[in-house]
């Protein structure tokens, strides 16, 4: 997980300092970037390491003044950075995707960040929706694969007639190309080509039952349609099963994507660690940040245990509350936990999320989506004096 090539180490062994690419985005995205440095920077003292920020300005205004996404000088810099901290990306002057896929998606794939993991975690003093759950009721992990599956992009429309059509997928593990002729009657179509690659699924699903054994699991749950969709999740299921061989002290079971989303509500606190190819993974954390108390409560990782990283908020970038300083910074604070954890700093990452339980317990400072009136900045403020006491 940790990447000490990274780590530059000062003042006799006695401080270690981190490079940190910053990129605040759009809307309210640099508000709520400035109160996660505000908190790591706080937990840094304490812990005694320490954080260069280097921001970039990717996003909306950006893009529309210079009509460039990302540069490769950029990427190449940041490529030698330990981690990349993002805030939200969406502008209603843009086209929806522009900068989803000219950004996100692009260093994802630039930085081959192939899990995307997700804590879903329900804090003391978080209101569930979920009659009588409690926090010890919600507490598992999806790791989710984040690279390929029906979100690989390739695919197409024909019209009626014979068509040669050229898709292409390339991956640092493969390239593939698809030449399909299409000779249609009848009806104009669409479809879409989901991938899925042993070395893709083997090493995300490998990745779940490491990450179930330092947890301290019993149990790993794959998700898929196998009963639909039977060539590309059979084919995963299987590899589910070779992998699960390695750890013979942790279980594994198979659920269909839509039965979780049902046992989601019933019973959440039978899950644990919890992998997933990329779509479903993306449709499951979504319930699962709601079960835990909303969007304002779910970070995010992109990782590349060998690489660079990046960590974000899972929620939009809310364009209508910009420069208002009233957004809840919690996702974006506790996706800085996770960053941290992620170049080695573990104490400083519990200490993070612990100050998040404390803040929210004592409930003095809440924002408006938490039915306080605090600011912003005030929660920014009250997690980083917290973490410092703990």
């Amino acid at each position: 997980m940790y990447c000490a090539c990274r780590t530059e180490t000062l003042r006799g062994d006695k401080l270690k300092k981190y490079k940190i690419a910053v990129i605040p985005g759009d809307g309210i995205g640099p508000e709520i970037v400035d109160e996660g440095k505000k908190v790591i920077d706080a937990v840094s003292e304490k812990e005694n390491f320490e954080i260069e920020w280097v921001e970039y300005p990717f996003g909306a205004d950006h893009y529309i003044e210079t009509g460039e996404l990302l540069n490769e000088d950029s990427l190449k810099e940041m490529e030698k950075m330990n981690a990349i901290y993002l805030g939200a990306l969406g502008d209603p002057r843009l086209e929806p995707g522009i900068l989803e896929k000219g950004i996100l998606l692009a260093l994802r794939f630039y930085y081959d960040q192939y899990i995307n993991l997700r804590p879903v975690k329900l804090l003391e003093g978080v209101d569930c929706p979920l009659k009588n759950k409690k926090p010890e009721d919600i507490d598992f992990v999806v790791v989710r694969e984040n690279t390929e599956d029906f979100y690989v992009g390739i695919g197409n429309r024909a019209k009626e007639g014979k068509h040669r059509q050229e898709l292409e997928v390339i991956r640092s593990i493969y390239s593939v190309k698809f030449g399909l002729d299409v000779e249609l009657e009848g009806d104009e179509i669409a479809y879409q080509i989901g991938v899925v690659s042993r070395k893709g699924a083997e090493r995300a699903i490998r990745y779940a039952f490491e990450l179930a054994k330092r947890r301290g699991d019993s149990r790993v749950t794959s998700v898929d349609k196998a009963n639909v969709l039977s060539h590309v999740y059979n084919f995963w299921r299987s590899i589910v099963e070779e992998v699960s061989k390695e750890y013979p002290g942790i279980d594994y079971e198979f659920n269909f994507v839509d039965a979780i989303t049902m046992w989601f509500v019933k019973n959440p606190e039978w899950y644990q660690t919890i992998v997933t190819p990329n779509m479903f993974g993306d449709i499951i954390t979504d319930l699962g940040a709601m079960i835990q108390g909303g969007l304002g409560f779910a970070p995010g990782g992109n990782i590349n245990p060998d690489g660079v990283s990046m960590f974000e908020p899972i929620h939009g970038s809310a364009p209508k509350y910009k420069g208002m300083n009233v957004a809840n910074p919690i996702a974006t604070i506790w996706a800085g936990a996770m960053l941290v954890d992620e170049i080695g700093q573990e104490k400083a990452a519990k200490d993070i999320v612990s100050a998040i339980e404390e803040v929210i317990k004592e409930g003095k400072v809440r924002t408006k989506d938490l039915g306080g009136n605090a600011s912003t900045s005030d929660m920014g403020d009250a997690i980083a004096r917290k973490v410092k006491e703990i």
